[in-house]
């Protein structure tokens, strides 16, 4: 049975456009205040946007984000419709793209990809400390 005190779930669908990182960015933040747990919404908003900003660039059509929170740990998962998973890149001093994994590697207390019927997800985790809403 879900217990919304304990497990907390929302996503969102944007159309693949490039003024959908700046909407998912917002809405994470916002999600995350309601939630008493914006702590971590810095971090989080930039980590967001790297993986809606990855899903534009690789993938074609509707683009899902997910947060939950569930005992101190933020999930944000992003799903596309290209079933290639990513892999950390190891830019060069002179080129401008290719370090969005490497901060999610380093921000991130962990992160994955996984492959659906329709494409993929990538995910990251963050710990999480949550305080009532007053």
């Amino acid at each position: 049975m879900f217990d919304s005190r304990f497990c907390r779930e929302i996503s969102w669908r944007f159309s693949p456009r490039p003024s959908s990182v700046g909407k998912a960015r917002r809405l994470a933040r916002s999600q995350l205040v309601e939630w008493g747990a914006d702590g971590q919404s810095g971090v989080a908003e930039l980590l967001v946007s790297e993986l809606v900003t990855n899903a534009l660039c690789h993938a074609y059509g509707t683009i899902r984000l997910t947060l939950s929170l569930q005992e101190g740990l933020l999930r944000c998962e992003v799903e596309d419709s290209d079933s290639a998973l990513p892999y950390v890149y190891e830019a060069g001093d002179d080129e401008d793209r290719g370090r969005g994994l490497r901060l999610i590697d380093l921000l991130s207390c962990c992160w994955g990809s996984t492959r659906t019927s329709t494409g993929k997800v990538v995910w990251f985790e963050l710990p999480v400390h949550s305080h009532p809403q007053s």
